[in-house]
């Protein structure tokens, strides 16, 4: 069973995982898929935020 730091590490990871991906959804003008890639990462980010991560580094889109 993961304990708590590697459950972190992973959220950590797949929220730059999704924060690549949305920007380039972006940049291919792909709106569709930017916006179920949002839901995702604002799903990630509250999680993150009450796990106590500082997201002020590794938050590149900061929507």
């Amino acid at each position: 069973m993961p304990n708590g730091l590697e459950i972190t590490k992973a959220a950590i990871d797949d929220f730059n995982d999704i924060q690549e991906y949305m920007l380039l959804a972006k940049k291919e003008n792909a709106a569709e898929t930017y916006a179920k890639l949002k839901k995702k990462y604002l799903s990630l980010k509250a999680i993150l935020t009450v796990a106590g991560v500082n997201l002020t580094d590794i938050d590149e889109i900061k929507e």
